[in-house]
């Protein structure tokens, strides 16, 4: 891909110094402000092309239409769910977090939480303060023997299970991605939730927030409990309803609950927070230094390997560019880019467009499909010099296109891209040549000499005459405009394409019109 700028980064809350150093090393201005409001944070992030952020701080719309410059958004932490990732999409931000930064803290944490539900200790602990002596107020169970049901089997609900399970717990879980055969490997039975949840003594879970994981356990997935079933949430509030948990809680058929996160935070209903049966912390899952040192390096290292080019780690809304930090990538997104720039040119008078068809041929194009099709669209929709999309929103702004990727195989590499307007096709079929992106046929026309798409391209499509190029070259010189390259397409029919390579581009394309059946300019 074609390299993101960029040079200032802005560090919104308190991350491990090392992020700041290791962006500094890499020439990267960085400016550490913490606690903006978020008026404060508008006013701010224009001047910035990355912000840097862990979870206080909310980059919804209004920040992100703000950032004019913006790039990349990084969070030091694992969930994005502070970040309005559509919008970012939309604005074409790559948004990156660092999903294994915490997974030990978080698993530990977790941990803990089972323990002390188990045997009550910061009930005591407190009891102990309070100059008391109660041993029997405190009698607790062991874990060994009891099945713990883990719901989310990603890296933190593996580590979660490889530890419980020194505790001699059984440890099952359901998670709609991970492999059976992937968790069974380490010692997790999968099953479905409705089998899950009369199984368990103790249940974590560990899945992002989302329509599908909100409300998880409610009501009706306590009643299917054993009674007196203890939960802990070390993931994020909401996933366990709040009042559901309450009632369970009041009724006796959940025992105890382990929180680390809530709805809202603080949370200033403290109901759940007082409950006698209710361990809580202040959102501490990540809070370690080591898990602050592990975040704040790796969201430092991911910006810095994108910006060089190096990598893509860590984005959660540009998997698109996964494949673009090959050696040989960057010269084929810019005959994507180029190839729908000339049809865009060739079909100026011709839009809205009702199909795209873009189709990689060739081994060494076996995992482009993908950016090659968001680089065409950003070529057929970028209008003039001023900034357009990018390879992280062009197919989103590309709604109301039909688009089709098909792989093939062939010896050489190939890209066709046909765009359908009103009824008819127009295609471009190009490759990558010594390092240069070429066009090698345009409408069914195979050129004879392909046309490295660089600088001012004057393309027309007429009858072959020689007193048409004397006149063409006639109406160049008038406007002063030197010709540099020269292309024509075989004859397959009475008019064929021709391609000039012009020192710049004609201030009135008008004057070809009397010339050539259709015309068109572009810079590329």
């Amino acid at each position: 891909m074609a390299l993101v700028s960029v040079k200032r980064v802005l560090i919104s809350e308190s991350v491990d110094p090392c992020c700041k150093t290791i962006l500094q090393e890499n020439g990267i201005e960085v400016t550490e402000k913490q606690q903006m409001t978020k008026e404060e944070l508008i006013a701010e992030i224009q001047n910035y092309d990355g912000l840097v952020v862990r979870s206080a701080t909310k980059v919804t719309s209004d920040v992100i239409n703000a950032g004019s410059n913006l790039k990349i958004i990084g969070r030091a932490g694992t969930g994005v769910d502070n970040v309005d990732v559509d919008a970012a999409t939309k604005r074409g931000i790559i948004v990156m977090n660092t999903p294994s930064g915490n997974t030990i803290s978080a698993a530990e944490l977790t941990c803990a939480l089972l323990m002390s539900l188990s045997r009550h200790i910061p009930q005591a602990v407190m009891s102990m303060k309070d100059g008391k002596w109660d041993r029997k107020k405190f009698m607790g169970a062991e874990l060994y023997g009891k099945v713990l049901g883990i719901v989310g089997l990603g890296r933190i609900g593996k580590e979660v299970a490889t530890r419980m399970q020194s505790f001699g717990m059984t440890t099952i879980g359901y998670d709609p991605i991970t492999p059976p055969e992937v968790s069974a490997s380490w010692g997790v039975e999968q099953m479905s939730l409705e089998e899950l949840w009369p199984q368990c003594d103790y249940i974590t879970v560990h899945t992002p927030l989302m329509p599908s994981t909100t409300g998880l356990l409610n009501d009706a997935s306590f009643a299917k409990c054993k009674k007196g079933v203890k939960v802990v949430n070390c993931a994020r509030g909401g996933i366990i309803d709040e009042a559901a948990l309450l009632r369970a809680l009041e009724s006796g058929q959940c025992g105890g609950a382990g929180l680390d996160v809530f709805v809202e935070e603080p949370p200033k209903d403290r109901v759940l927070v007082n409950h006698p049966n209710v361990i809580s912390c202040p959102h501490l899952g990540a809070s370690t230094k080591e898990a602050q040192a592990r975040c704040g390096r790796d969201i430092a290292l991911q910006i810095v390997d994108m910006a060089t080019g190096k990598a893509l780690v860590g984005a959660v809304n540009a998997q698109v560019l996964v494949n673009t930090f090959s050696p040989d990538s960057h010269q084929w997104i810019r005959l994507g880019e180029s190839m729908g720039s000339v049809l865009k040119a060739c079909t100026a008078s011709k839009q809205p467009y009702s199909q795209v068809h873009v189709t990689s041929l060739g081994e060494s194009l076996k995992k482009s499909s993908g950016f090659l099709s968001s680089a065409a669209v950003v070529g057929l929709l970028t209008e003039g010099p001023q900034k357009g999309p990018n390879l992280v929103n062009a197919l989103p702004l590309f709604h109301i296109f039909e688009l089709l990727c098909i792989l093939s195989y062939f010896p050489s590499s190939v890209c066709v891209l046909e765009v359908s307007v009103n009824g008819s096709s127009y295609t471009a079929v190009g490759s990558v040549q010594a390092g240069v992106p070429v066009l090698l046929e345009l409408n069914g026309s195979v050129f004879r000499q392909p046309v490295p798409l660089t600088g001012h391209l004057l393309f027309f499509k007429a009858s072959n005459s020689t007193e048409l190029l004397l006149s063409v070259t006639g109406v160049l010189a008038a406007a002063g405009v030197l010709l540099q390259s020269f292309s024509a397409s075989t004859v397959s029919s009475a008019e064929q394409w021709y391609c000039m390579g012009i020192s710049s581009l004609l201030g009135d394309i008008g004057a070809l019109k009397s010339l050539a059946k259709e015309a068109a300019q572009l810079t590329v």
